[in-house]
């Protein structure tokens, strides 16, 4: 026949399970706080306390490779900085670079118009043919330009009767020739009326052709009105 236990039998058996409890688990707290020492390296009594080693190594293992993965990740961010700051500058480069090709090229431009503009605007110095035709024309050239009267025609029918064309013509034996005055040149201009009546910018040569021409028609503009009123000798 089996015994029936009692409440109070219970109660006492439950509290001496926990009392055993209790001291197996601070044994195995103790057996797990106690380190690893070499025989003799402590005296009895001592107490010495640490993690334990396998757990400690793997704690520093973690912390190296937390470093190293810090360390890599520091790197791949300067790398990137400088990448990115390379890339910057580059095209910073380029928009300077293009901005000059651009500015040099307006800059051009504006040389070449006003370059253009300037050759447009300049009055180009006409040729004029070594001849009687030539001559005439570049004498009523300078002639518009001192406002000396005369044209074409009235040049050319007073050259024809005066030297036949021939800027070399000289009269030795007129009453100017008798006073040492030879009338000379297309237009049998005399010295004195000629140096009187130069006009500046032409030979101060009584022979040149077109010193003479404008020369004599400024003189027959003061006495005349024109060489173009000149029907004879004057």
């Amino acid at each position: 026949m089996s015994k029936t236990s009692t409440p109070g039998q219970i109660r006492r058996l439950t509290k001496a399970h926990k009392m055993s409890f209790a001291a197996v688990a601070t044994i195995g707290a103790a057996a797990l706080a106690a380190t690893l020492v070499p025989a003799g390296t402590a005296d009895a009594g001592t107490t010495v306390a640490a993690a334990p080693v396998a757990w400690t190594q793997a704690v520093e293992g973690v912390q190296a490779k937390t470093v190293q993965h810090l360390s890599a990740q520091t790197k791949l961010a300067t790398d990137a900085a400088k990448l990115e700051a390379a890339v910057k500058a580059k095209a910073a480069a380029a928009k300077a670079k293009a901005k000059a090709d651009a500015d040099a090229a307006a800059k051009a431009k504006k040389d070449r118009e006003a370059k253009a503009a300037a050759s447009r605007s300049t009055v180009r110095k006409p040729i004029y043919a070594n001849n009687l035709d030539g001559w005439i024309k570049e004498s009523l050239a300078i002639m518009k330009a001192h406002k000396i009267p005369g044209t074409y025609n009235g040049l050319y029918k007073n050259i024809m009767r005066e030297s036949s064309g021939n800027p070399r013509a000289i009269n030795n034996w007129d009453i100017n020739a008798q006073n040492g005055v030879p009338s000379k040149g297309l237009l049998q201009i005399i010295k004195p009326t000629f140096l009187a009546y130069h006009v500046p910018g032409t030979p101060m040569d009584q022979y040149h052709p077109v010193a003479n021409i404008v020369a004599s028609a400024n003189y027959a503009a003061d006495r005349y009105g024109s060489i173009d009123n000149v029907n004879s000798a004057y």
